[in-house]
């Protein structure tokens, strides 16, 4: 890693909890903690995800990645496929590959159980995340506007 610290990507563990919770309130800040929180605890009882943690030296979370299996994801050739859910890294410690490396280590996961292709997205205005994915080997295979109607 190219910072000048110490960062172990591991699994997640339950003594997690607290900072995962933080860390998607600034991923996610217009949903609330107990909407967070059940969501949390529904992804940890499906088989199919994992979540990986950059833990700091000295304590604490840097970052999290979340990764599930989907049936499909567009552009990609193989099914079902492993999906990167969820990414984020805390601003003190951006552009010094943390990100990076928690998706190495989601590769890795994904690898291990059989996946051929990794999947992503990121909103079209947030460039941060798509300058970010292209960074690390991700390829841009389509844009979308979606729509809803209520009835």
């Amino acid at each position: 890693m190219e910072s000048g610290f110490v960062m172990n990507i591991r699994l997640y563990l339950p003594m997690d909890h607290a900072e995962w919770l933080r860390m998607l309130g600034g991923l996610y800040p217009e949903t609330s903690a107990d909407e967070h929180t059940a969501d949390m605890e529904a992804w940890l009882l499906r088989p199919d995800t994992g979540v990986l943690v950059a833990e700091r030296d000295g304590g604490g979370l840097a970052g999290f990645a979340e990764v599930g299996e989907r049936n499909y994801a567009d552009g990609c050739d193989t099914a079902p496929v492993a999906y990167l859910e969820s990414w984020y890294v805390d601003p003190d410690v951006r552009q010094q590959g943390v990100g990076a490396a928690l998706v190495r280590a989601v590769e890795e996961w994904a690898c291990g159980r059989g996946y051929r292709e990794l999947a992503s997205d990121a909103l079209l205005e947030n460039i941060t995340s798509q300058r970010a994915h292209l960074q690390i080997g991700f390829e841009e295979v389509e844009r979308s506007v979606k729509y809803r109607k209520s009835l």
